[in-house]
């Protein structure tokens, strides 16, 4: 005789991108009772890079759910639990399923082997067995009196190199737990990360705390002053006290998600690439009739919709294989320059999600119609939220609209791992000398920013003035292409 047992799986939040640490729960789809099938659809996910829709790979009742919509979960943590229904038969068949999830608490034990995620490969299942570090960590409040507080003395280890004064005990011969940028960051600002007290989970040290250690350093150093006074000054850069809570009508909004994720690529990107910027005017008027012209006759396609944006993404492309070595790539732990091969076109797009950079794959390759689809289809994607991981990451070169906004320019900040980024500003109506004569002409303000490392003067400014040149005459795109 045979007897049906009900064994309870877990399903945990996956990488949906490709190192991503966590998730915000945007909505759930199940609830508690509900029945699910394999491949069904039981929430909606938001990483920093996208709106993802997670489905549950076993069928089975929903027995719990175990963060509410709003809560940011850490990958690899539990976020639903499903009982499921199977067979046993005399004795161990049904063992493997029943035995796994009755001790959750040895989990950390398990061998280490990579679990596969929704896109790519996320971290170790037994990645929690890192060694553990004891952290030194203390958040310092406006009401906590510094002299007071010992344990802000730490990061003056600088200062004073013995050995008691290292903020962490780290074992001989092992290295911090850090990222690879947060190394490069603590190399390029000259701070030794054994000297740095991490804040992160698990130990990790952070680029607030590399910057907060740097910070200390660059201060004058008074060995003979009191500790208090000297640890007030170490103390007061990276805490800051918050904002005290008003009736003015202020508000407060979550660094998280998209906005999170801007941020932090915007401060590697200023604080790791020496940018430039280079400003040109020119008249595109042939440029503007000629996206007209296309839009009349429908050449590109019924449905395909052509703007200008789709001609100066042309132009850039264009100048981009006049000039490849503007699609470059700085790799610092092989010490070299990388030249892609192949140009993925990123499009700045503003979405009610924040900032994102989705590209297009090979952009290089394709003709006008097929990069008018792509663009039209990137722009849709992106307004509608649905933009994958999978579409912002491998990015070359970007364009970003700034037009579009009525501004005229600006200095844009490269995607991390870019070489160059291209502004398009406003077209406007303009008094411009033609053919002799002061008239009114369509003008625009294009504006290049690139990495110095990998772009000199001279390179920048020949991409700069084939993207003008080729906006001038738009007939150049056939005999430069």
């Amino acid at each position: 005789m045979t007897t049906e047992v009900r064994s309870l799986r877990e399903f945990k939040m996956p990488d949906v991108g490709e190192g991503l640490t966590e998730a915000e729960i945007l909505s759930w789809y199940v609830k508690p009772g509900d029945t699910v099938t394999d491949g069904q659809v039981v929430c909606e996910v938001e990483t920093a890079k996208a709106a993802v829709e997670l489905p549950i790979p076993f069928n089975g009742v929903v027995e719990a759910l175990h963060f509410p919509e709003g809560a940011t979960v850490d990958v690899g943590t539990v976020i639903i639990s499903i009982a499921v229904a199977g067979e046993a038969g005399a004795a161990a068949p049904a063992a493997p399923a029943a035995v796994a999830p009755a001790a959750p608490a040895p989990a950390e034990e398990a061998e280490p082997e990579r679990r596969e995620v929704l896109v790519g490969y996320g971290p170790r299942t037994g990645g929690s067995q890192r060694r553990a570090r004891r952290t030194t960590t203390t958040k310092v409040t406006a009401a906590t009196p510094a002299p007071a507080v010992p344990a802000p003395a730490a990061p003056v280890a600088p200062a004073a190199p013995a050995a008691p004064a290292l903020p962490v005990d780290l074992p001989a011969g092992e290295r911090p737990l850090a990222k690879p940028p947060v190394r490069k960051l603590a190399k390029d600002l000259g701070v030794d990360l054994r000297a740095v007290t991490p804040t992160g989970r698990d130990g990790v040290i952070t680029r607030e705390d590399v910057h907060a250690h740097a910070a200390a350093q660059a201060a004058p150093a008074a060995p003979a002053a009191p500790v208090a006074e000297t640890a007030a000054a170490v103390v007061a850069e990276p805490v800051v006290a918050p904002l005290p809570v008003s009736g003015t009508g202020d508000v407060r909004v979550p660094i998280k998600g998209v906005r999170k994720a801007t941020a932090q690529a915007m401060v590697a990107s200023a604080f790791t690439a020496p940018h430039v910027t280079e400003f040109v005017q020119v008249d595109v008027t042939r440029t503007m009739k000629f996206v007209r012209r296309l839009k009349e006759s429908g050449e590109l396609g019924r449905d395909v919709r052509v703007s200008p944006l789709l001609l100066v993404a042309k132009a850039l492309l264009t100048a981009v294989k006049r000039h490849p070595e503007v699609n470059a790539q700085w790799d610092e732990a092989a010490q070299e320059i990388v030249i892609r091969g192949q140009v993925n076109l990123g499009i700045a797009a503003a979405t009610p999600r924040g900032l994102i950079v989705p590209n297009i794959k090979d952009a290089g390759a394709k003709t006008l119609s097929g990069l008018a689809v792509s663009l039209g289809e990137l722009v849709e994607t992106a307004r509608q939220g649905k933009t994958s991981p999978a579409d912002m990451q491998g990015g070359t070169i970007t364009i970003t609209n700034v037009g579009v906004f009525g501004v005229d320019t600006g200095t844009p900040i490269l995607n991390p791992g870019e070489a160059a980024i291209l502004a398009f500003g406003a077209v406007r109506e303009l008094p411009w000398v033609h053919k002799g004569k002061v008239v009114p002409r369509q003008v625009t303000t294009l504006a290049l920013s690139f990495d110095h490392r990998l772009v000199d003067g001279e390179l920048g400014s020949k991409v700069l003035a084939d993207v003008a040149a080729l906006l001038e005459y738009p007939k150049r795109l056939i005999t430069w292409g």
